[in-house]
């Protein structure tokens, strides 16, 4: 199953989320990610990279892109579609191939603010465990539950977990 995460500059939640949910699926679900409008040179936030490699996710191929490159023809074919910020769950998306699945599931920004680097170390710490705890229900889900005619309703449901 083919997941795409998106935000608005892909350089922090849907990373993380990406990173993270091709650590756990053991090849039960392959992650994306990208952006409503990332920056021409835009990268993925350092801060959430460090943090991954602690964790031990591979941070290989991780990389800020605009979300147009999935609404391609010979993109590959998603089967649910993840916001993870609320300005990209606002937006108008791309008519997206195949019609999957979509839902919200809000989180802040770890890489808004001024503080202090020990505050946003844990900003990112604290997104990476949420991610970590709603990606381990959806990789749980008996197989019923990730049939695409009932997908949307339990990717929704999630969000409230």
């Amino acid at each position: 199953m083919n997941v795409l995460f998106l935000c608005t500059h892909n350089s922090a939640r849907s990373i993380l989320a990406e990173a993270l949910l091709n650590s756990m699926a053991q090849g039960r679900f392959k992650a994306y990610s990208a952006g409503s409008s990332p920056s021409r040179d835009q990268q993925p936030h350092p801060l959430g990279l460090q943090l991954l490699q602690k964790a031990g996710i591979p941070i290989e191929g991780l990389r800020s892109k605009s979300w147009d490159e999935f609404a391609q023809p010979d993109a590959p074919h998603m089967d649910l579609i993840i916001t993870v910020c609320d300005n990209a769950a606002g937006e108008v998306c791309p008519i997206w191939p195949g019609h999957p699945a979509t839902a919200h599931w809000g989180y802040p920004d770890p890489s808004q603010g001024d503080g202090t680097d020990q505050e946003k170390t844990e900003a990112f710490r604290k997104t990476l465990h949420m991610l970590h705890q709603r990606l381990e229900l959806l990789i749980n889900l008996p197989s019923d539950k990730l049939e695409k005619a009932v997908l949307q309703t339990t990717a929704r449901d999630l969000a409230t977990r």
